[in-house]
């Protein structure tokens, strides 16, 4: 949230020997970063600098230094997360890649799992590829999967190979051979030959370090989406770096990676692909915190910020977790149109419904609205940046959901005669509609986008969307979240103390954490117990080589899992397992295995053997703390913005009637616990507003998180969705 000039000189005092910790996300339209001292918290959007995303971050940066009279010395922390890998991979702007494999297995990636994700389309599209063709070599070599040497390394051939590199200008390389996830001699030595031969030209990749795992498409994929994406992480993080330093900030900068954990800048720049899902991650961190804090067991996390919205399920305020994720979907976002990854991540769905979503207007004269956005640049058209097409924001601006003079804190003055005139030229004259019905038509449609996508997540899990709270966050979530819970017949939304800025403030609340994985295919009954612990004593160390850094004498949590199956199935379970190993310990994990198999599938196959596959091992700190004192924070923003006029009367779209509405609008920290604000109403603030739906009250929660309840008595029905 913003400091004030009127606490300038309290915040002075205060900010004398207080240390600092900094976060700031990178979006595809907004940067947002967070400061917080023991007691206060600072915050500010400004847009992305997508051809040198490390400016934007610095004016943040440089800004809130400003409002909290806090020096670069006092920062004790600076995490950070960006959206920078996941675009490039998206929109194919990643390094010149090659690709070296075991011959025979040249066409692994474009045969991938052999299927089609969508059976009865015969003009199906696949993802475009990292690493065409004429870019994938083979090598004669060849290990067993026992490790034997059936074919030695032709290292002669590789020294061919790495002149055709240096010929094509090829900037990365992977290397992906075949069992090198449990013997990576190979792939270890053609990285010698080829850092000898190559000379700095390109970095290389192996898969025995990106993806240790086995089942070949996926592992090859991943390495070569790492190398794709290396050179580009690796020049952004240490410009990063430098300007920070030249700015006086000598803390240690960790990374937000997918899964949910922080990391290392070092290790950051070696396995980039860890962190493509780093925002959102940060998102649903935030998202459990806060139902820990509101006393509330299970919530759907809905952030929407510029460019994609993302739904994520939290379970007795635990995030679910994979280690599967596809990035960029083509294909209706179905499974298996995407490009498969296997990297620890934070379960979500996202589609491409932010603020910055275009709309149109099909062939079938349909408006519809995304995936692709006007991001930053040139930005909605009411951003004045030379944008001309209807975005989400632009509606927002027409339906009298934002005020233009006071988006992003004021530092981003909104023209709606822009966002009027884009409305009526590229989605209105098509229809017949003047440009406040083309706007309430894409408000509709990408909530339902939204609705729809938390339905079918929902329904994949098992789960019932209806009885889960809502934590609303990013810039445009609290706009669109009561109308979304009316979709989904969601009863209670919480919007968090900074919610605009939710995903870095997420960041904060994050651990230090580091998950190694193992393939080590073995029977329980032919286990070796001695070199199954040899083999956790190895990956317990390399977790901590990654922690300790930046752990900060912290205690650690170990978390040991182990996948299973019985001998001839082709998907695992995750059971838990006690270090060290025993005989006794592999007959507990039988138990283990079979009373989840029975759970899930109902039965057992006693007789089977089970095969033990994979060994997971993670590392963590206890997660971050909030800031001590948010009384003394609220009273602070609320002692400066307070005044006569705080409240306003103004005509607004209301999707559950069909009609505009007078709505009231207030300032949120104008509000204190005794308030409460019944629908329909705007609850404005610096980074976002929340629309409070007719039906429904707004309270503020003893936490200081909004609180907004659909009511149930007759006096205020709840609208139809």
């Amino acid at each position: 949230m913003k400091a004030t000039s009127a606490n300038a000189a309290a915040d002075a005092a205060g900010a004398v020997g207080e240390v600092a910790k900094l976060a700031a996300d990178i979006g595809g339209t907004f940067t947002d970063v967070v400061l917080e001292t023991g007691s206060r918290r600072y915050s500010c959007k400004v847009l992305t600098t997508s051809q040198a995303p490390e400016l934007g971050v610095l004016d943040g940066v440089r800004r809130l230094f400003a409002e909290s009279s806090i020096d670069a010395a006092q920062v004790e922390l600076f995490i950070h997360g960006t959206t920078l890998a996941t675009n490039a991979l998206i929109e194919r702007k990643g390094a010149r890649t090659a690709f070296l494999t075991t011959e025979g297995f040249r066409d692994v990636l474009e045969m991938g799992f052999e299927k089609r994700f969508e059976q009865f389309d015969i003009n199906i599209e696949r993802p475009a590829e990292l690493v065409p063709r004429p870019l994938r070599f083979t090598v004669r070599e060849r290990v067993a999967a026992d490790g034997s040497v059936l074919v030695p390394l032709d290292e002669a051939g590789v020294e061919r190979i790495a002149l055709q590199l240096i010929e094509h200008d090829i900037k990365s390389v992977a290397v992906g051979f075949l069992h090198a996830y449990a013997h990576p001699a190979h792939e270890l030595r053609v990285r010698e030959l080829l850092q000898r031969r190559l000379e700095g030209r390109a970095s290389v990749c192996l898969s025995s370090e990106v993806c240790p795992e086995m089942r070949e498409y996926e592992r090859f994929s991943t390495t070569c989406a790492n190398a794709y994406v290396r050179p580009l992480m690796a020049g952004y993080l240490s410009r990063l770096q430098q300007l920070l330093k030249a700015e006086g900030i000598a803390s240690p900068l960790l990374l937000m990676m997918s899964g949910g954990g922080l990391t290392t800048l070092d290790y950051a720049i070696r396995f980039p692909i860890r962190l493509v899902e780093s925002g959102p991650a940060g998102g649903a961190i935030l998202a459990a915190h806060i139902a820990g804090e509101c006393g509330i067991r299970d919530v759907m996390a809905f952030d929407m910020g510029g460019t994609t919205a993302k739904v994520c399920l939290i379970n007795d305020r635990t995030p679910e977790r994979s280690r599967h994720f596809e990035i960029g979907r083509v294909y209706r976002n179905l499974k298996g149109s995407g490009l498969p990854v296997r990297i620890p991540v934070i379960e979500l769905v996202e589609i491409g419904a932010g603020g910055g979503s275009i709309g149109r207007v099909d062939s079938l004269s349909r408006i519809t609205v995304g995936p692709d956005s006007a991001g930053s640049e040139p930005g909605p058209a009411c951003y004045s940046r030379g944008g001309i097409e209807a975005t989400v924001t632009d509606a927002n601006v027409q339906l009298g959901r934002i005020d233009p003079r006071r988006f992003a804190g004021g530092h981003i003055q909104l023209d709606a005669a822009r966002a009027g005139a884009a409305l009526s030229q590229q989605v209105g004259a098509a229809l017949g509609l003047d440009a406040f019905w083309a706007a309430a038509g894409i408000s509709e449609i990408v909530e339902e986008n939204m609705a729809n996508a938390a339905r079918v997540h929902a329904i994949e899990r098992g789960k019932v969307i209806g009885e889960y709270t809502m934590v609303a966050f990013g810039g445009g979530a609290p706009l669109h979240a009561g109308r979304l819970a009316q979709k989904l017949g969601i009863g209670r939304i919480v919007v968090p103390l900074g919610a605009g800025v939710g995903s870095a403030i997420g960041f904060l609340r994050a651990p230090v954490s580091f998950e190694v994985v193992r393939s080590d295919r073995t029977t329980l009954s032919e286990c070796d117990v001695d070199r199954a612990n040899a083999r956790i004593a190895e990956m317990r160390q390399q977790a901590l080589d990654v922690v300790l850094p930046a752990s900060g004498n912290r205690t650690l949590t170990e978390q040991l899992l182990v996948e299973l199956r019985y001998v001839g199935q082709g998907h695992e379970l995750r059971i838990p397992v006690q270090a060290p190993i025993d005989r006794d310990e592999l007959g507990r994990i039988r138990e283990r295995f079979e009373f989840e198999y029975q759970r899930i599938y109902g039965l057992r196959i006693s007789r089977s053997e089970v095969e033990l596959v994979t060994w997971m091992l993670s590392l963590s700190t206890p997660p971050g703390a909030s800031p001590e004192s948010r009384a003394g924070e609220l009273q602070a923003v609320r002692t400066a913005l307070s005044g006569p006029g705080a409240v306003e009367t103004l005509p607004v779209w209301e999707p559950g009637l069909g009609e505009a509405v007078s709505f009231k609008r207030y300032w949120r920290f104008d509000l204190d616990s005794a308030r409460s604000i019944v629908g329909p109403a705007l609850i404005a603030e610096d980074e976002t507003t929340t629309v409070v739906p007719s039906g429904w009250l707004a309270t503020i929660h003893p936490s200081g998180h909004l609180l907004l309840q659909r009511q149930t008595n007759g006096a205020s029905p709840d609208p139809q969705p």
